[in-house]
C-alpha cells in the first residue's frame, strides 16, 4: 500500500496569527498517524520561476489516512486560521 504525503507550499501573510495554527497542528497530525518529513526548512529554487514559500511535507500510512487527517473535525476546526494567515496550496501525493 502506498504512503500518503500531504505537501504544502505556503507564504505567510500574518506570521503572528499563524502561530496559533502551527502550535495546534502537530498533535492532530500525530493523532492520525502522521509525521513531519519536512517542516519549513531552508529552500533553494533549482528550476522554474517565482518565489518558493514555506514547504511542509507530512507522511501518513496511506493516502486514505492522510485524507482522514485533512477532513477530520479537529483539523477542519483550525484550517481557517491557516487560510486567513497564509496563501499557497496543498497537495496529496500517493507514493512509496
Amino acid at each position: 500500500m502506498p504512503k500518503g504525503y500531504l505537501i504544502a507550499e505556503l507564504e505567510l501573510t500574518n506570521a503572528e496569527a499563524y502561530e496559533e495554527y502551527r502550535r495546534q497542528t502537530p498533535a492532530i497530525i500525530a493523532a492520525y498517524g502522521g509525521r513531519y518529513v519536512v517542516r519549513a526548512g531552508e529552500t533553494q529554487l533549482l528550476e522554474g520561476s517565482g518565489p518558493v514559500g514555506r514547504i511542509v511535507v507530512l507522511e501518513f500510512d496511506s493516502p486514505e489516512r492522510a485524507m482522514e487527517f485533512y477532513n477530520s473535525p479537529e483539523y477542519q476546526a483550525i484550517l481557517p486560521i491557516r487560510l486567513r494567515n497564509a496563501t499557497g496550496r496543498a497537495i496529496l501525493v500517493a507514493g512509496a
